[in-house]
């Protein structure tokens, strides 16, 4: 029989483990956000900088959307940097436009329309911890404290 110290403490192991969990859940961004996917008015800087202060995850989604003529293809590397839209891997021509990164890879999108590419509509998304190391260090540490509740659980019962 449970005594009312072994509830409590089994209540606030799943206390934890469902908030370590709500951390752990997929995030939609939104590309460029207040600017969107448009010819950025400073040129490639613009989601340069957007995709460097993201931290994106495997199961998180990305949003394309825009106003007017565009259109996003998922692209090569090769054809990243030289603007070609030969042999894209994913088009998209209707706004909002959603990828879900599904993999821990990095990827690369474009504007096909005219020269939209080439005055810096495109972006790259690196998955995981390929900017910084934030990724892994909430890895350890989650598994860090998952391992203390564990030896917890089994230690107090």
């Amino acid at each position: 029989m449970a005594t009312p110290t072994r509830v409590g403490f089994i209540i606030w192991c799943l206390i934890v483990v469902v908030a370590l969990l709500e951390t752990a859940t997929a995030e939609t961004h939104s590309v460029g956000d207040e600017l969107e996917w448009t010819i950025p008015p400073l040129g490639s800087i613009a989601y340069e900088t957007w995709a460097r202060e993201k931290v994106f995850e495997v199961g998180d989604n990305i949003v394309f959307n825009w106003d007017g003529t565009h259109d996003v293809a998922e692209v090569t590397k090769e054809n990243y940097d030289s603007c070609n839209d030969t042999g894209t891997i994913d088009l998209r021509q209707t706004s909002p436009a959603n990828f879900t990164l599904s993999s821990n890879t990095t990827r690369y999108f474009i504007c096909t329309i005219s020269n939209h590419c080439e005055l810096g509509q495109k972006v790259t998304i690196r998955i995981g911890d390929q900017w910084s190391s934030a990724s892994s260090l909430a890895v350890g540490a989650l598994s860090a404290v998952i391992s203390t509740i564990a030896i917890s659980f089994f230690t107090f019962f």
